[in-house]
């Protein structure tokens, strides 16, 4: 009988290093840090430093062709507070978000209770509706460019066609209401999709029983959304509301593309503005006061909807 061959200590070193980290990856107290660790670095480099720099940039004076930096503290933000032009870029802010938030949470209760239900053509329907989503956003509204063109506008041919409109037609982008209202109209188109989907989620999570539970005790359509389906989708609605605000507030792509913040800035929103003072006007100071100025608003509005959410998912 042979005797075992022995085994140099250099290769038993290697064997139990080996097995050292074999056991670091089989630990729940490392293997989450390790997988989440590359998602955590990747968030603080896009979104945490460009946050932290805006912040330094908004209590300075500092210019995009200036060698200079200087602590002024918060003369910036009281600056562009007083102005006319702030003022009215958060109000347009507001009645953008709260109107498109709206449009979007209705639109989408129903488009996700029409989904449910199996129809011919069901397949190509839901990937219609996803296409505004996924598909490059510039492209997309450069495309409602020439539909609300003044001259061109395939928008006015249309009503034209139909009889209610005589003449020329509307100038959908050189007037204030019509240009927001344009504005809004493809902001919903945009978003429409995500919302759709989230909720479209929460539908279908509530149990078929609680459905024929309510048919059987003869509920009607109007009662059985609003004192079943409503109340247990509520949590995740809060949600899908919530990812819409947050990007309709920090959103520019639609405004830049379509009316540059005008008529006469009736369209400008912070994040336009912010743009336009700080990237174009050379500002950089004032632009990070500016996008900043939403910050703890978003951020109160952000817990309160998820305290909201996860009492709704207790009770």
């Amino acid at each position: 009988m042979k005797s075992p061959v022995p085994i140099a200590p250099a290769a038993q070193s290697s064997v139990a290093e080996q097995k050292r980290g074999f056991a670091i990856l089989d630990s729940e107290r490392w293997l989450g840090p390790l997988l989440i660790g590359p998602a955590v670095i990747y968030i603080f480099l896009l979104v945490g430093v460009p946050f932290f720099m805006a912040l330094y940039y908004s209590v300075s004076n500092t210019t995009t062709g200036g060698g200079t930096m200087g602590f002024v503290g918060l003369r910036n933000f009281t600056a562009v507070i007083g102005t006319p032009k702030f003022q009215t870029a958060l109000k347009n802010t507001i009645v953008f978000g709260l109107i498109s938030q709206a449009v979007i949470l209705v639109l989408s209760n129903a488009l996700a209770l029409a989904l449910q239900h199996e129809f011919p053509g069901r397949r190509l329907i839901r990937f219609l509706i996803l296409l505004p989503w996924v598909a490059p956003i510039s492209i997309g509204t450069i495309a409602w460019l020439w539909i609300f063109d003044s001259t061109y506008s395939v928008l006015n041919w249309m009503l034209r066609l139909a009889g209610l409109i005589h003449g020329q037609g509307y100038m959908w982008l050189g007037l204030p209401h019509l240009a927001m209202g344009s504005v809004i109209a493809v902001h919903v188109w945009r978003q429409l999709p995500l919302a759709t989907v989230i909720l479209l989620a929460g539908h279908s999570s509530i149990p078929q029983d609680i459905h024929d539970a309510a048919a059987v005790d003869g509920a009607g359509f109007w009662r059985h959304f609003f004192q079943i389906t409503l109340p247990l989708i509520l949590p995740i609605s809060l949600v899908a509301l919530l990812f819409g605000l947050i990007f309709t507030f920090t959103d520019m792509v639609i405004i830049y593309n379509l009316t540059r913040g005008g008529p006469f800035d009736t369209t400008q929103v912070l994040a336009s503005l912010a743009f336009y003072t700080g990237i174009a006007g050379g500002d950089l100071a004032e632009g990070a006061a500016i996008a900043l100025f939403l910050f703890p608003l978003l951020l109160a509005v952000a817990l309160g909807f998820l305290i909201i959410a996860h009492r709704s998912e207790v009770t």
